[in-house]
């Protein structure tokens, strides 16, 4: 493109485009929008970079060291850069630039840190704590129990529809529109029997509910994770879950996580369950775990114990 100046500005709108026609989530295009953005704001005013082709790596290496000098850990750190990534990696495909400013930077280690979920005692306060026979109640139920059985994410289990509920199996649309397959456990399947029965009588002869979705609202719309995140934080909080544990549906998937692993399941196939990409995620739980539960593991899995 010699000859025509390309301003990052103008650049990073066709790269959203480009996002979104590949389908992208509303929570990444905001990632890479805000991030990106934000980056070029910093080498516009510290370095009065503007147009693309100028971009280079001592600029934005200058905003990574500003940013930690704020204090800013290292996988925030890294979540930009996979966001300054994708916006170059496109620039470099469309031929914009032949020369890619992020080769020469790279990803901050990040320290290993324990991720705290919930113990067995407070699990079973909560999938017991939602126990009336209204439909509010047995959905709430089924929520939990879900969470907690299937490791499942927050928005995954919003968008779930009667027809991802198969005679064995859940499935699941996750990140990225990829499709995976969780098990419908004895637990799970007993709850459902229940729920599916109250749900029918309870949008029997009701108007405009959006009965496709397999969770519905009150009024008969499709669920929220604003709302998911309401039920688990109130159930967690009225079975008096330690304060240092953060209360959230993600926190749910994290005793899944540990809880498989701890139960004997291999990382790849737990890598699998939860829909992750990447199976170096997935090893952050079992990094997580703590000596006695790896001890715990080892006598479950003997080599000599079935001989």
């Amino acid at each position: 493109m010699e000859g025509f100046f390309m301003l990052n500005d103008d650049i990073i709108k066709e790269f959203l485009f480009d996002c979104r026609m590949r389908k992208l989530s509303e929570r990444t295009l905001k990632g890479y929008k805000n991030n990106n953005l934000a980056m070029m704001r910093f080498i516009k005013q510290e370095y009065n970079i503007l147009e693309l082709e100028e971009t280079n790596h001592i600029a934005i290496r200058g905003y990574i060291e500003f940013l930690t000098n704020k204090g800013l850990s290292e996988v925030y750190i890294n979540g930009l850069i996979k966001c300054f990534k994708a916006y170059f990696n496109y620039c470099m495909r469309e031929q914009y630039i032949y020369k890619n400013p992020m080769d020469k930077i790279y990803r901050q280690k990040e320290p290993i840190t324990l991720i705290n979920t919930f113990n067995d005692v407070e699990v079973k306060r909560m999938i017991n704590y939602y126990t009336g026979s209204k439909f509010l109640d047995i959905r709430n139920q089924l929520i939990m129990i879900i969470l907690f059985d299937t490791g499942i994410r927050n928005s995954e289990l919003c968008g779930l529809k009667l027809t991802d509920i198969r005679d064995t199996y859940i499935n699941i649309l996750g990140k990225g529109k990829k499709v995976r397959h969780v098990p419908i456990t004895a637990i799970i399947n007993k709850y459902m029997i229940k729920y599916l029965r109250v749900r029918e009588n309870y949008i029997k002869d009701k108007i405009n509910y959006n009965t496709e979705y397999f969770l519905l609202s009150q009024k008969g719309k499709k669920l929220t994770v604003e709302t998911i995140e309401r039920i688990v934080k109130d159930c967690g909080k009225e079975c008096n879950v330690r304060k240092e544990i953060r209360i959230s549906p993600h926190t749910c998937r994290h005793y899944y996580a540990q809880t498989q692993l701890k139960n004997g399941c291999d990382l790849f196939t737990l890598s699998r369950l939860l829909g992750h990409t990447k199976i170096d995620v997935t090893k952050r739980y079992l990094q997580s775990m703590q000596s006695d539960d790896s001890l715990i593991m080892g006598a479950k899995t003997s080599p000599l114990m079935n001989l």
